[in-house]
């Protein structure tokens, strides 16, 4: 069967599916007419509920999926008058291709190019064209690698593989919003689980056959060089992109700052670091993939590319974004269109490295602050408490707290560790270190010539009660005043907390709460006596509002400020949380709750582990 008929089917399927759930539907009336014709009273009402319940997230999911519209079309448009070469290397590769140029070029913070058309009809008449390219690259690719890229999106222009593609994506809507409302113990839902596992199989099957197809297209618009060069580029660019987000952006994103040139940095990053990409480059592409994959492995691309007839092309190594002129410009002009800095601070890169970090190491020190402060009984501390705890013989107990499977004479010597930070924030605060931004290597600590400052031998001796005094002296010497690292956050919140585990409808103090476990604490939400699809509404209320949000508006428990924990039945857990206060805190786990995934585990070993720390 050809990619063309295959693509018919998956649309016959998708049409089969509204036809399956109308079936449905109708079977549905009939029961209702059925019950209410030969039974009356209670009993008819109860199997009347029944098959509302049985039926009626299928009408549900069936009428939100068929009022459901594709989103905008993203990205930032580049215009022929912006980008004339560009435009013109499109316009050129499409006549190659047999096909019509896209109609709008659009920049996208994706690594990806992609291809749509707003056609009509199911596909009959053609609409408006757009290709979207990734920053990524443009900023990593040579012009050839970028044209072959290029070439294959529009073999799926060539191939008409647009033209059913919006369809398809509805169907993919239709499916998840109505499957998403069907329950595991739906006797009904069974029936579409079943067609849908069908219809995704038949859609893939097309989906990679298309990739193929548009691959052919690529070697012989393109050749054959610069169309596997580009694939196997690929995976390396989106390797160094998710590490330029999670080690140079987020970090500092979830703390309140960002950097005032998002995209633009990655362009650094990529040309700072390579001996780590060419790494990445000698890794064998994968050749294995998966019935329910969208795309053939790019080992097996490879390979079908490599045993296309040759084609020679010129070779054009110049840098991908010289058919873009001005493109720092183009990648701040995404920015504002694409990016919700939201209220947090905007800083130049290195500053915001400096802040970024300062806000990393303060909010480490915080979580040792607040437990000084409550070993001292003090309203708040900072690192002269921690130094008078030195002082005073007392600082095993407060370490006990972080290195729980340590004697307390271990764990004090384990502390240099954190007491390094803990004068490091000083060092900051007091002005004589700062923070060296880097593209090539981990953010360094220097002063103010550059010189790189370590104060592991300070901290070394500020962990010892004996050699206190000389620590003391050291720190003045070196111009750090122990007085300016103090607390930030005296009460411990959920920022930068993720969800570790649910469960739906557990009596928190006799009240109905649904428990969202989070990385740094329990987060009680009250929840309607008695409710059911308990896991759908935890869901609901977690994709719209983020933890940290969420623990300023309802009860939060920080797992520091338990003080022991006691499991007083398993399944259903029933446990109680002490905390340093002396209040109490009890969970009950109902039979009826909805228990997510491995949370009771998971929820086991948080209570065993705060009484490991604070047993410590």
């Amino acid at each position: 069967m050809n990619t063309a008929m295959r693509a018919v089917l998956s649309v016959v399927m998708l049409i089969g599916f509204y036809v399956l759930g109308l079936l449905q539907l109708a079977a549905a009336g009939f029961l209702l007419y059925e019950i209410w014709t030969h039974i009356h009273g209670a009993g008819a009402v109860k199997l009347s509920w029944i098959v509302i319940a049985a039926f009626g997230a299928v009408a549900v999911g069936l009428w939100k999926a068929m009022r459901v519209k594709p989103d905008e079309p993203e990205g930032l448009i580049i215009t022929p008058q912006q980008a004339p070469d560009l435009w013109r290397l499109v316009a050129d590769m499409a006549r190659e291709a047999g096909t019509r140029a896209p109609d709008e070029i659009r920049l996208v913070a994706e690594v990806n190019a992609a291809v749509s058309e707003d056609s009509k009809l199911l596909g009959l008449i053609a609409g408006t064209r757009r290709l979207y390219l990734g920053v990524p690259l443009l900023q990593t690719f040579t012009v050839d690698q970028l044209r072959s890229v290029i070439a294959h999106e529009l073999g799926h222009y060539s191939g008409s593989h647009t033209r059913l593609a919006g369809i398809t994506y509805r169907g993919r809507l239709a499916l998840r919003e109505t499957l998403s409302r069907v329950g595991k113990f739906n006797v009904a839902g069974w029936v579409f689980k079943g067609y849908g596992r069908l219809f995704l199989l038949v859609s893939n099957g097309v989906a990679r056959r298309q990739e193929l197809e548009a691959d052919e297209v690529s070697v012989r618009v393109a050749g054959a060089a610069a169309a596997t060069s580009a694939m196997r580029e690929i995976p390396v660019v989106s390797a160094a992109w998710g590490f330029y987000f999670n080690n140079y952006i987020s970090y500092g994103w979830e703390r309140g700052v960002a950097p005032d040139d998002v995209f633009g940095g990655f362009r650094h990053l990529f040309a700072a670091r390579p001996d780590e990409l060419a790494r990445l480059r000698d890794e064998e592409p994968d050749t294995e993939t998966s019935r329910w994959d969208t795309h053939p492995a790019i080992g097996e691309r490879i390979a079908a590319m490599n045993a296309m007839p040759p084609v020679n092309h010129p070779v054009d190594d110049r840098p991908a974004d010289v058919l873009l002129p001005h493109s720092d410009q183009a990648w701040l002009a995404l920015q504002r269109e694409v990016v919700d800095f939201g209220d947090r601070e905007v800083l130049p890169w290195a500053q915001f490295t400096a802040a970024a970090t300062t806000r990393v190491v303060q909010n480490r020190a915080d979580r040792v602050f607040r437990s000084a402060a409550r070993l001292a009984a003090v309203p708040e501390a900072g690192l002269a408490e921690v130094l008078d705890l030195v002082a005073a013989g007392r600082l095993g107990e407060l370490a006990a707290e972080f290195f729980p499977q340590a004697t307390r004479k271990e764990a004090a010597a384990k502390f240099a560790g954190i007491m390094d930070d803990l004068i490091t924030l000083a060092a900051l605060r007091s002005g004589v270190a700062y923070w060296k931004h880097s593209w090539s290597e981990p953010v360094s600590l220097v002063d103010r010539g550059g010189a790189a400052l370590d104060y592991a031998e300070i901290a070394k001796l500020a962990v010892n009660a004996e050699t206190l005094d000389d620590a003391r002296v050291r720190l003045k010497q070196a111009g750090i005043e122990v007085e300016a690292a103090k607390v930030v956050e005296a009460k411990a919140t959920a920022n930068g907390a993720g969800v570790i585990g649910a469960i739906s409808n557990v009596k928190v103090d006799e009240q109905e709460h649904d428990l969202i476990l989070l990385s740094r604490g329990f987060l009680f939400v009250p929840a309607p006596k008695g409710g059911d699809k308990g896991e759908e509404r935890i869901g609901r209320l977690l994709s719209a509002n983020d933890p940290a949000e969420l623990a300023r508006i309802y009860r939060f428990v920080p797992f520091e400020e338990v003080a022991s924990t006691k499991i007083v039945k398993a399944v259903p857990i029933n446990a109680e949380l002490t905390l340093h206060d002396g209040s109490t805190v009890k969970v009950q786990e109902r039979w009826g709750s909805d228990v997510i995934g491995e949370s009771r585990d998971t929820l086991e070993g948080v209570l065993n582990r705060i009484n490991e720390r604070n047993e410590g």
